[in-house]
């Protein structure tokens, strides 16, 4: 399935992989903030990211956003689209919202570069384009072809990229995912997968002083909901239930007849996520008069290790052994792309950028981890097959 190139390890040039190069072209990427909900934003980094490949033995097709998102980039190497070949997985979106670069502008600061979206995971995304554009340097072709997709809304759930990453991902024979490394820079072969629902709640309403009788509560409805959803959490089996919004009622004197929850789910398996969608589907009233309605579905599925994907790691972690590093790989509760594809393609997640403080005000990347993960990167480009 793979195999190694002999022992060589060694690059067009060294000088590709020099740290302050890398983060210089981060550093531009960052600086153009992002934010999922500000479309127009994340399409002049779409333009710039398109710009970087003109030079390149690439095509470059791009997808218009629809629904309030913005663009998507398809970027495939001129070589190797007769066959499946590599896929790689990168988003532009960011969580923060406009304006946040003033709060955490680009700055060093000894081992770390601090931006918004700099760890998760505009570092991850341009470290695998560096890495293709050091491969274009070299004489040679990698055996497979590499297309790179560039998504403009994984962070709230991919609902208009998922047809095309599932698409691309059926055709591929790997999919590699520059999702930021997890403690350390440890690699990810596993995630949950995600569900999200919404519960509404209609009661009666009812004068809370002079009328209470006549009333039936939704809040309190809405709490006998909470209790049963908590309730089916389970660390053991790693299966997590938040109720993480919660809203109801008018005003203190009246018996509140609307209540409404938004639900979390995490689950490690397809198992699970048949059980645990259905427990959630199927909650009920247990006050009369007051009716229950729950929607939703699991948005990302399980990613579970697969066979094809463990010899993908095992693959990668030679590769990283001959660069000097220990590669570990990890299960993680977080959704990605890679939940999309890890069903049917082998693939290989948490490639990006070592780092941490993911959404907070602090994120930041590790300077060190630039060379060592862009050269992983190329070498995977290298040497599968």
């Amino acid at each position: 399935m793979m195999r190694l190139k002999g022992s060589d390890v060694s690059m067009a040039s060294s000088n590709w992989f020099d740290s302050q190069t890398i983060l210089d072209g981060i550093r531009r990427w960052v600086e153009i903030e992002t934010p999922t909900d500000t479309p127009e934003q994340v399409n002049k980094l779409v333009s710039l990211v398109a710009d970087h490949y003109r030079d390149l033995p690439a095509t470059i097709e791009r997808v218009a956003g629809v629904d309030g998102c913005g663009d998507h980039l398809v970027v495939r190497s001129t070589w190797g689209q007769d066959q499946p070949g590599i896929l790689v997985l990168s988003h532009l979106d960011t969580v923060h919202p406009m304006g946040f670069i003033e709060r955490l502008p680009f700055r060093i600061e000894g081992d770390s570069a601090f931006g918004p979206g700099i760890y998760d995971m505009k570092g991850g995304a341009y470290i695998a384009h560096h890495a293709f554009r050091a491969l274009c340097a070299t004489a040679d072709r990698s055996p497979l072809g590499i297309t790179h997709m560039f998504t403009s809304d994984e962070e709230i759930g991919s609902p208009t990229s998922r047809a095309l990453i599932e698409q691309e991902g059926r055709k591929a024979k790997y999919v590699l995912v520059t999702e930021p490394a997890r403690d350390g820079g440890k690699i990810v072969t596993g995630r949950k997968g995600v569900g999200r629902f919404e519960v509404f709640i209609r009661g009666v309403p009812a004068h809370a002083g002079t009328r209470p009788e006549d009333g039936r509560s939704a809040i309190r409805e809405l709490a006998n909901v909470i209790q049963a959803l908590e309730g089916m959490n389970d660390l053991k089996r790693g299966v997590t239930v938040n109720v993480g919004v919660v809203r109801g009622g008018t005003r203190p004197n009246v018996t509140p007849e609307e209540a409404y929850a938004e639900v979390d789910l995490r689950v490690p398996s397809f198992a699970d996520a048949e059980e645990f969608v259905g427990k959630i589907l199927g909650l009920k009233s247990k006050t009369d008069g007051v009716t229950v309605e729950v929607t939703g579905d699991l948005n990302r599925p399980p990613y579970e290790k697969s066979n094809s994907g463990a010899a993908l790691f095992e693959h990668a972690k030679t590769l990283a052994a001959e660069l000097g590093l220990e590669l570990i790989d990890v299960h993680t509760g977080g959704g990605s792309d890679g939940n999309f594809t890890a069903a049917h393609t082998g693939t290989l997640d948490g490639l990006g950028v070592d780092g941490k403080g993911a959404h907070t005000h602090y994120e930041q990347l590790y300077i060190s981890s630039l060379e060592p993960r862009a050269r992983l990167l190329y070498r995977l480009y290298q040497t599968l097959q």
